[in-house]
């Protein structure tokens, strides 16, 4: 996909084939996470598949834990605006970024973030990448 973002050696970026957008966003170039973030994948039913960086850290759960659980379950994901963000990105496959939630794993204390989830733009599989960034204020 790479080589797709600038073919021709275009000075603008390539615009999406599938849906015509202007842009294409490609996580690895255009996505930067904090170092604490913490990173969970997810199936297109919203289970978690694995669990990266920093996951242990927010939850004190292993992936082992969780693994095939959904994710709001799991993480009683509690959205500031009372949306559920998770099932948004999971029927529509669009990006929700910079969304405040309150994170209570279990046997846990609750935590607070900042929650970006990425669907994944594909037609068989489905599936998000959600990262969540504790912050610090109440």
């Amino acid at each position: 996909m790479a080589a797709d973002r600038n073919a021709g050696f275009r000075r603008e970026a390539r615009g999406c084939e599938k849906c015509g957008f202007a842009y294409l966003f490609e996580l690895l170039d255009d996505y930067y996470p904090a170092p604490n973030a913490a990173f969970f994948a997810c199936d297109a039913d919203g289970r978690i598949v694995d669990c990266g960086r920093g996951s242990f850290e927010l939850t004190g759960l292993k992936t082992e834990q969780v693994i095939g659980r959904r994710i709001s379950d799991v993480l009683g994901l509690r959205f500031e605006d009372g949306s559920d963000h998770v099932g948004t990105a999971l029927e529509w496959e669009v990006r929700v970024q910079g969304k405040p939630v309150q994170v209570n794993a279990e046997q846990d204390f609750p935590a607070r973030a900042v929650a970006d989830i990425f669907p994944a733009y594909d037609d068989q599989d489905g599936g998000l990448l959600v990262v969540l960034t504790p912050t610090n204020h109440h």
